[in-house]
C-alpha cells in the first residue's frame, strides 16, 4: 500500500489545486477529470494521462481500486491523499475519492478530413461549459465524429464541461480555430455546411442533411452573425409554437443532430 501524502506542497498536487483556474489549464495544457467514469474512460481512451490522484478513504469501489493499481503497475504517478487534501482538490462536494490530470492533445483542422470525419458540429464562441459537454455527449451518442471551437468561448477543459461529457471528450477530437479558417478549411473539404437560426428559411424537418455535414451553432447570447448565415448552404430553424424564443444550445444542437 502506498504512503499516503498529507502534504498538500506536493509539486504534482499543488498543480492540481492550480488547474482549478482556467489561466493556468491554458498554460500547461492539462485539466481536472473527476470520478470513476470519468478517469476510467480516459485511461481506456488512451488519453495522455499525467497523473492520478486518489483518496484511500473515500475511494471503496473495487473496480477502481484494481485501475489505479494497474496504473500503478504501469508506472504511472498515482498518489494516495489524505481526505482533506483530496477534498481541497474535489470540485464535488461528496467525491468519490479519484481524480485524474489530464493533458489535453494538441488537434488541429488538418487533421480532420470529410472522409476521416463527415458528420461535425461547430459551435461559435459557445459560453456555457455545461453546454459543451453535453454536446460531446450527444455527438458520441448519435455517432457523429467531432467538434470544432470557433473564436473562443468557454473551455472544454472546464470541469462542467468534463462532467457533463460523460467521458465523450476522451473519445472524440476537438478542435479550436477561428471562423476564417474554419470556413476556408470547410469549403475546401467540401462540406455541406448548415446553420441555424430562428428566422432560418427551412425547417428543420425539411432541411437537407447530406454529407460531409456540418452543423454550426451560434453562440447562447449572438446566435450566427448575418455573415456567417451566408456562409451556409442552409440556414434551418426549430418551430417556437409556446411564449419562449429559444431553445437552450445543447437541447438544439441535440434536436438538430438527431434530425440528421
Amino acid at each position: 500500500m502506498p504512503q499516503t501524502l498529507t502534504n498538500p506542497r506536493n509539486p504534482d498536487v499543488k498543480l492540481t489545486r492550480q488547474l482549478q483556474q482556467r489561466k493556468m489549464r491554458d498554460e500547461t495544457g492539462l485539466f481536472v477529470a473527476e470520478g470513476i467514469r470519468h478517469v476510467g474512460e480516459a485511461i481506456e481512451a488512451g488519453a495522455d494521462v499525467a497523473w492520478i490522484c486518489y483518496a484511500p478513504d473515500l475511494l471503496k469501489s473495487p473496480f477502481a481500486n484494481d485501475l489505479l493499481e494497474k496504473q500503478r503497475q504501469a508506472g504511472r504517478r498515482v498518489y494516495a491523499l489524505a481526505e482533506d487534501v483530496f477534498r481541497s482538490l474535489a470540485e464535488k462536494d461528496n467525491p468519490q475519492g479519484v481524480l485524474a490530470v489530464v493533458r489535453r492533445p494538441a488537434r488541429t483542422l488538418a487533421m480532420l478530413t470529410a472522409a476521416t470525419h463527415p458528420w461535425l458540429v461547430a459551435l461559435v464562441k459557445p459560453q456555457d461549459p455545461g453546454n459543451i459537454g453535453t454536446i460531446l455527449r450527444t455527438l458520441d451518442a448519435v455517432g457523429a465524429n467531432g467538434l470544432i471551437l470557433i473564436d473562443g468561448g468557454a473551455d472544454p477543459g472546464h470541469p462542467n464541461a468534463v462532467r457533463a461529457s460523460l467521458g465523450a471528450l476522451f473519445w472524440l477530437p476537438i478542435v479550436s480555430t477561428s471562423y476564417a479558417e474554419f470556413m476556408a478549411w470547410a469549403s475546401a473539404q467540401g462540406y455541406n455546411l448548415i446553420g441555424t437560426s430562428e428566422g432560418g428559411a427551412v425547417n428543420y424537418r425539411s432541411a437537407s442533411y447530406t454529407r460531409p455535414a456540418i452543423l454550426l451553432m451560434g453562440s447562447e447570447r449572438e446566435g450566427l452573425t448575418p455573415e456567417q448565415e451566408a456562409g451556409c448552404a442552409q440556414v434551418v430553424r426549430l418551430p417556437m409554437r409556446g411564449r419562449v424564443t429559444s431553445l437552450n444550445l445543447a437541447v438544439a444542437t441535440s434536436v438538430l443532430l438527431y434530425a440528421m
